[in-house]
């Protein structure tokens, strides 16, 4: 039986996800300089095929059924990344990006609501509608022009958020026991795909000009995308939600947001109006009630739980298990 995990976390592991952070707050900047240099659909399937090359011939198939590798291959690497650069591409910035795609909180939870049988109460609605208000007033902005970028590509975005929910229900249902594995052979799916399309809208004129023309800075950002960001940044917050209770890893992807706009204001001069900010304060405060589970409330429940009946036993009781809820895992931020 594997020991429970801890809820006090240490503090070199506070410091490991306060980089995870930092990390993936930053790729939001780095995505905005590869696709100065690739057209979107070629860069996001470079960037898996980074991820999976040479790494599949070294290490095992995760234990999964094919049917979930390629579901949530085709749903998150394909579809979600693929809108997600599409979106940037057309001209949404890159600190608000990392903004609305933390609205896949909300469409995990309703995702989840409907294919896991999980409930939605009090807190958690709280915390949906605060988080959608903040969603419609991001979109308002972009609608006035405040945050200078056209509401179609915030429609990009806000689509990637959707498949990244979607996503993350699958990945739950998969139960993938190991996250390098699972996100190295998911990561197989998407670069045919991704380049077949590439040729088809791009056209291979742009793909080949941007593969032959290729410089230092592009090859910075596939490494920083593929290498830093999905394999370190997820296998690290894989073992955190192993190592500690999620409610106690979730709030540090609070900061991906906040990493992520501060560093576009500062190394692109990206400007936040005063509208966005609200609507970034209202975000983060809806993900916090809707990802985080009070443990102290889940204790009680648990402890105040009759004693359940053990069949054929006559008096003999057994007690509940506790049941840990699967939207209390946030999912991995970009």
């Amino acid at each position: 039986m594997s020991a429970s995990p801890n809820s006090t976390m240490t503090p070199r592991h506070i410091a490991l996800a306060v980089l995870i952070a930092a990390v993936w707050g930053l790729n939001f900047v780095v995505i905005h300089v590869g696709l100065e240099n690739f057209p979107p659909l070629l860069f996001c399937a470079l960037r898996f095929a980074v991820v999976a090359v040479p790494a599949v011939f070294f290490v095992g198939r995760p234990k999964v059924s094919w049917r979930w590798i390629l579901l949530v291959g085709c749903t998150l690497g394909i579809v979600k990344f693929g809108l997600l650069f599409l979106g940037m591409h057309a001209g949404m910035p890159a600190g608000l990006s990392s903004l609305v795609l933390q609205s896949q909180a909300i469409f995990t939870a309703l995702f989840a609501t409907v294919m896991l049988r999980e409930r939605l109460a009090g807190r958690r609605l709280v915390g949906l509608a605060t988080a959608f208000a903040g969603i419609c007033l991001a979109a308002v902005d972009q609608g006035a022009g405040g945050a200078a970028g056209p509401i179609g590509a915030f429609a990009l975005v806000i689509g990637a958020a959707v498949f990244w929910g979607l996503s993350n229900v699958l990945t739950r249902k998969a139960a993938p026991p190991d996250a390098l594995r699972w996100m190295v052979w998911i990561s197989v799916v998407p670069p045919l795909p991704l380049l077949g399309l590439s040729l088809l809208v791009e056209g291979p004129t742009a793909d080949l000009h941007a593969l032959t023309g290729i410089t230092a800075t592009g090859v910075g950002a596939l490494a920083y995308v593929g290498l830093l960001s999905t394999l370190f940044g997820f296998v690290a917050w894989s073992f955190l939600l192993r190592t500690y209770e999620a409610s106690a890893v979730a709030p540090y992807s609070l900061l991906v947001p906040v990493f992520g706009m501060s560093s576009s204001w500062l190394l692109l001069g990206e400007r936040i109006s005063a509208v966005t900010t609200g609507a970034a304060v209202l975000v983060i405060v809806g993900i916090g009630l809707t990802a985080l589970r009070g443990p102290r409330w889940s204790q009680r429940s648990q402890l105040s739980a009759p004693p359940e009946p053990t069949r054929g036993t006559g008096s003999r009781t057994r007690p509940r298990r506790p049941v840990v809820p699967a939207a209390a895992r946030p999912g991995r931020p970009d």
